[in-house]
């Protein structure tokens, strides 16, 4: 069964560009870009660093206006940041002179939730990342897998259909990294939110995604969707299985490994 038998669609990208006026020159990010992201898989966008991904992401969150295309949720176009989308930033921004439960609140409190009803639901995915204890600790005092998990934490407070993530784990060393790895797939395996991924690493991408949308260098576009639903979880990175898939995408790009 393929996974399109088996899911529908939730988010369409519709021919989607994206350009700049740099120095009195027009300089495209985005060409063309389409695809199908289906309710609660995870999918990867992998591409060379500064390739258009971020921007690809920043449409689809509403931070950004494409000059073509559209992006349609559960059947309707899209135009500005939507409460069904979530974000998780690379770039945290945690304030640092609030607390994890603090932080973790701040959209409930900004949208008027009651303090007893938003403490709930703060706690309930402080628990859920593995937080349990630090409550009531700073930013400083995390460490940077912490800090990230405080940011997935946040993020699902607001309930979110979709959960975009751009490279979230650029910033942290190997063995932090494949532990956060780990980490959001135990997430997203007990919650089934869609997730949309994005990383430049083909490992990171093999070892989480169900499928991976393979984009060109920059103007981004689509070279590839790499199906991954018959290589089993978890998944050993030594397996020859993939290894295959990571040569193959290997010779479909110049990423490094």
């Amino acid at each position: 069964m393929s996974v399109d038998e088996k899911k529908k669609v939730i988010l369409n990208l519709e021919n989607i560009s994206q350009s700049y006026v740099i120095k009195d020159k027009v300089k495209d990010a985005v060409e063309n870009v389409s695809f199908d992201v289906y309710d609660n898989e995870f999918l990867v966008i992998l591409g060379p660093g500064h390739c258009g991904k971020t921007v690809l992401m920043n449409i689809i969150a509403g931070l950004e206006k494409p000059v073509g295309g559209r992006v349609v949720l559960d059947g309707e176009q899209i135009n500005g940041s939507d409460s069904r989308i979530g974000m998780v930033f690379q770039s945290l921004n945690l304030m640092p002179w609030r607390t994890v439960m603090a932080n973790v609140e701040f959209g409930l409190e900004i949208s008027g939730m009651p303090k007893k009803q938003r403490r709930e639901v703060a706690q309930k995915y402080i628990d859920l990342v593995g937080l349990h204890g630090f409550e009531n600790s700073y930013p400083h005092e995390l460490s940077g897998g912490m800090k990230q998990r405080v940011g997935i934490a946040r993020a699902y407070t607001s309930n979110p259909e979709i959960l975009l993530m751009d490279e979230p784990f650029g910033q942290l060393d190997a063995q932090t990294r494949y532990a956060m790895e780990e980490e959001v797939l135990r997430i997203w395996e007990k919650e089934k939110r869609t997730v949309i991924f994005v990383t430049n690493n083909i490992e990171e991408a093999i070892y989480l995604a169900d499928r991976i949308v393979l984009l060109s260098n920059c103007p981004a576009q689509v070279k590839q969707i790499y199906d991954l639903k018959d290589l089993p979880r978890p998944r050993e990175t030594t397996s020859p299985e993939f290894l295959r898939i990571r040569t193959e995408i290997s010779d479909n790009t110049d990423l490094a490994l």
